[in-house]
């Protein structure tokens, strides 16, 4: 399981596994530099990576797959920073969300130009739950969207 958290919504990745086989369906067609050329409404979520786009804005409660497009196309947010988590025991959902928060907050500022408090975007993140967790998952992914709707092409050193 990963699960998302933003300003006003949680949305809950139940992922099988990050270690298990993965349909091919699942998996997005990308380009030689990794890039998603063709969009999948189940990219499984932990196939996803940093620069990936998405189509998750209507994503509620628990799911295993996320809609990911080309950047190139309208979607809803972008994957702009990712980052792994200690290997001790699951520290619980408050410390992880503290921790997520800790690492994209910072990462926002490099990835659009600006610090946070001065940008109309606004960001969320996918983390680890305690089931995840305990298949390994680690990772905290940094997820950057416009409140006021869709955007076309990376948000990547946007400036209002």
């Amino acid at each position: 399981m990963l699960a998302i958290i933003a300003s006003t919504a949680v949305v809950v990745l139940a992922g099988c596994t990050g270690l298990g086989a993965i349909a091919p369906d699942d998996q997005p067609v990308r380009d030689d530099d990794g890039r998603i050329i063709e969009p999948n409404e189940q990219t499984d979520a932990f196939a996803l990576q940093v620069g990936d786009c998405l189509d998750d804005a209507t994503e509620t409660g628990e799911v295993q797959t996320v809609p990911t497009v080309p950047c190139d196309e309208p979607h809803d947010s972008e994957i702009y920073s990712a980052h792994l988590l200690g290997r001790s025991a699951y520290p619980g959902e408050e410390a992880v969300i503290g921790q997520a928060e800790a690492l994209c907050l910072p990462a926002f500022e490099q990835f659009v130009g600006e610090p946070y408090l001065d940008s109309r975007f606004d960001f969320s993140y996918y983390y680890p739950t305690d089931e995840s967790w305990a298949n390994g998952d680690r990772e905290v992914l940094c997820v950057i969207y416009d409140p006021e709707g869709p955007v076309t092409g990376s948000l990547a050193g946007i400036t209002d």
